[in-house]
């Protein structure tokens, strides 16, 4: 079915990835419904979006903690276009720190936006898809929400919630007898976004992003793929997607691992922070944007350099798992 006039909601739309994915739609003639608490960013977003041709937006600043804010975003992009096609859930914030160090505050907002703020997304959006019979939801997750790590607890454990929100919407769905409704999960790595310098942090150290990087503009690909062809889950990225794999065939060691990568270049042992609740209680003032910056030609190098590095481990963990004698975890 021609893309042209299909119409996509969009939470957490005004940076990173939301933001990227809204432009990638757009460019495909999509009509767009932009949410995130910031209005003026929504705009910028928007303005861009109605450059291309055929492309529709409707910015409505949206609380996704709030299930009646979300309730009526889907109305709004109903009574606008009519329909929608495809619901992105998108919106997450994050908190860096132990957890005796992160506010008992602070954990709460993390997940009321990463985890309920989703579930009044999904409410909403198959609300209207069961009415017209059909269309796709999409969850963005994320490798930890398969592989954990340390100091990012509210975080990591927002992610898995929300792949077993995926999945136990599918289940839902196919009793009762709903083919057309599809749920699919997307799980990135390390994104080039504003997100770590926008989370919480509570560590005393810096937050850096964890090697491999790639670039918001590669989980828009991705998402857009999944409207034409729905899967269960979608990787972004080939070191996410390695991770996942060793998660499930060794994950004593991969907790070892990332708990050594975690502590040893995720946060700085150089740079120290300021104890900040960044953007989880309340917007921060700083412009929004697609990229963080953390995406250099240095970086593309180590990402690569990191993926054939996890390729190989994830032979070596397969091959030792084969072996006699080897299956203890």
């Amino acid at each position: 079915m021609a893309e042209q006039g299909k119409v996509v909601v969009i939470t957490g739309a005004s940076s990173g990835v939301g933001r990227a994915c809204a432009q990638r739609f757009a460019s495909r003639g999509w009509s767009v419904v932009l949410a995130a608490r910031r209005a003026a960013e929504l705009e910028e977003v928007a303005a861009v979006c109605r450059k291309h041709r055929g492309a529709r937006a409707l910015v409505v600043p949206t609380d996704v903690t709030d299930a009646q804010a979300v309730d009526h975003l889907a109305r709004r992009a109903v009574t606008a276009f009519g329909r929608i096609d495809v619901w992105l859930n998108n919106a997450s914030v994050a908190a860096f720190g132990s957890l005796d160090e992160i506010p008992p505050e602070v954990f709460r907002r993390v997940l009321d936006v990463d985890v309920m703020g989703y579930a009044h997304g999904a409410r909403a959006a198959l609300g209207v898809m069961r009415e017209q019979g059909g269309g796709t939801l999409i969850n963005v997750s994320s490798v930890v929400g398969a592989a954990v790590v340390p100091y990012n607890i509210p975080y990591v454990i927002s992610k898995a919630a929300v792949r077993a929100l995926s999945g136990s919407l599918r289940q839902e769905l196919r009793l009762a007898g709903r083919p057309g409704i599809h749920v699919c999960t997307v799980l990135p790595a390390t994104m080039d976004t504003p997100f770590f310098g926008n989370a919480a942090n509570y560590s005393g150290r810096k937050v850096l992003p964890m090697a491999p990087v790639y670039t918001a503009e590669r989980a828009a690909r991705t998402v857009l793929r999944l409207t034409r062809r729905p899967r269960r889950e979608a990787y972004v990225g080939p070191a996410s997607r390695l991770l996942g794999i060793q998660a499930k065939l060794a994950p004593r060691l991969v907790e070892r691992l990332l708990a050594h990568q975690m502590d040893r270049s995720h946060l700085s042992r150089k740079q120290p922070a300021e104890p900040t609740s960044g953007n989880v209680l309340r917007p921060l003032p700083e412009p929004a944007a697609v990229v963080g910056g953390w995406h250099g030609r240095r970086r593309t190098a180590v990402r690569r350099a990191g993926a054939a590095a996890l390729a190989v481990g994830a032979v070596l963990v397969a091959g030792r798992r084969t072996r006699p004698g080897c299956g203890r975890k």
